[in-house]
C-alpha cells in the first residue's frame, strides 16, 4: 500500500500522518484508542474487520511507546486509518499518554479539517463495575446531543479524561459536531462493552453490524486483549518532554 504524507513536517513535526485523502466531504470519523476496558479499540477493530474497511493510512509519533504489534509475523502499524464509504475509522493498539493527548488530538483534527468532516465519534470506556454494559453519551453541543439522547444514557454532570476528552474538546473549539460513546466497563478488556457501543453505532448510522460473533468470542478476545494490556503496561514509561531527544 502506498501512502501519501499529507501532514508536512514543518507544520507538526511530532505527529506524522501518512494517508490518502478521505473520499469526500461529509465523512463521519470514528476513533478508538486503548483506555478503560479497551472498549474503543475492540469495537472499531471488530467493525473494520467484519465490514472489510480499507486501510488508507497510519499515524506515528516519537512520543508513542516503543511497542509494535504483530499479526502472523507481520508488523502492524499501531495507529491506523481505515475507510469504507462515508465512514472513516482511526484505530489504535497503543494508549496515548496524558502528557501528549493535546498534541495527538490537535494533530489529528488539523489533518481532518480540510476534509470538512460531518461529525466525529470518540469511543471509550467508563468504569462503573456494574454488569449492565450500558452506553453513556456526551456531545459537543446541545444540538449534537439530540442525536444520541434516545440511544445512550446522557451523563448529567462530571468529567471525562484521556485522548477521548481531548478529541471532543478540539471538535467543540472547531465547531465540529462530536459525540463520546462511553461503554460501561470494568478495568479489564471488555468485548461485551464494545458490543454495546457497536449497537449504538448501528442505530446512529444504519450499519447493521452483527455483534453476536463478538459476544461469542468474548472469552478468547478478553484473553488476547489482556496480554496486550500487560504488554502496554510493561512498556517503558514515556519521558518528560524536556528530556525527549530532538529526533523521532
Amino acid at each position: 500500500m502506498e501512502y501519501v504524507k499529507l501532514m508536512s513536517p514543518e507544520s507538526r513535526p511530532d505527529i506524522k500522518i501518512y494517508s490518502r485523502a478521505l473520499s469526500g466531504p461529509g465523512s463521519t470519523v470514528l476513533m478508538g484508542f486503548p483506555g478503560s476496558g479497551l472498549v474503543g479499540s475492540i469495537a472499531l477493530q471488530y467493525m473494520v474487520d467484519q465490514l472489510n474497511f480499507e486501510q488508507i493510512g497510519s499515524i506515528n509519533s516519537k512520543y508513542f511507546p516503543p511497542l509494535a504489534m504483530m499479526n502472523k509475523g507481520v508488523i502492524n502499524v499501531p495507529v491506523r486509518v481505515y475507510e469504507k464509504g462515508n465512514i472513516s475509522a482511526i484505530v489504535a493498539d497503543i494508549p496515548i499518554h496524558p502528557m501528549i493527548c493535546y498534541e495527538v488530538a490537535n494533530g489529528i483534527m488539523d489533518w481532518l479539517e480540510p476534509f470538512a468532516v460531518r461529525e466525529v465519534v470518540a469511543i471509550a470506556g467508563i468504569i462503573t463495575n456494574e454488569p449492565e454494559k450500558r452506553v453513556f453519551g456526551v456531545a459537543s453541543s446541545e444540538e449534537a446531543l439530540q442525536r444520541i439522547q434516545d440511544s445512550t444514557i446522557i451523563l448529567p454532570i462530571g468529567s471525562i479524561s484521556g485522548i477521548a476528552s481531548s478529541i471532543l474538546m478540539e471538535c467543540k473549539i472547531r465547531n465540529i459536531p462530536a459525540f463520546g460513546l462511553l461503554g460501561e466497563t470494568i478495568n479489564a478488556p471488555d468485548p461485551r462493552a464494545s458490543a454495546a457501543t457497536i449497537e449504538v453505532l448501528n442505530r446512529m448510522y444504519g450499519i447493521n453490524l452483527d455483534i453476536q460473533p463478538l459476544i461469542e468470542q468474548a472469552e478468547e478476545i478478553e484473553s488476547t486483549m489482556q496480554k496486550l494490556a500487560e504488554q502496554v503496561k510493561s512498556a517503558e514509561t514515556i519521558p518528560k518532554k524536556e528530556h525527549l531527544p530532538m529526533y523521532g
